[in-house]
């Protein structure tokens, strides 16, 4: 038998918001791959990462927790907030950078 391969180096390398993003889904999910190792492009569920529903429960509350940002399971986008490393970290950025406007 031989020996299973590493993984495949990231096509680009992860901004700091997506190496942190991926620290915790490494750390809540549990998953035995280094955070440097997901690629920001690949897929987080199916052949890419490999997350199930129950992984993208645990991550949207995560998230949430950590980021202040609510990702709703009733949201349109959501296949699209959650593609891939980077998507979630974009969203993430996005959603933090234009909080809603006070009312004073």
């Amino acid at each position: 038998m031989e020996a299973p391969l590493p993984p495949p180096a990231a096509t680009r390398p992860q901004t700091d918001a997506e190496r942190q993003l991926a620290d915790l889904i490494v750390t809540t999910l549990q998953l035995e791959t280094r955070p440097e190792d997901i690629d920001p492009d690949a897929a987080l569920f199916g052949d890419g990462l490999g997350l199930d529903s129950i992984d993208a429960l645990e991550l949207a509350l995560a998230v949430t927790r950590h980021h202040g940002i609510e990702l709703r399971s009733d949201d349109e986008q959501k296949l699209q907030i959650f593609a891939s490393l980077g998507s979630l970290s974009r969203h993430i950025e996005a959603n933090r950078r234009n909080p809603a406007p006070s009312s004073h």
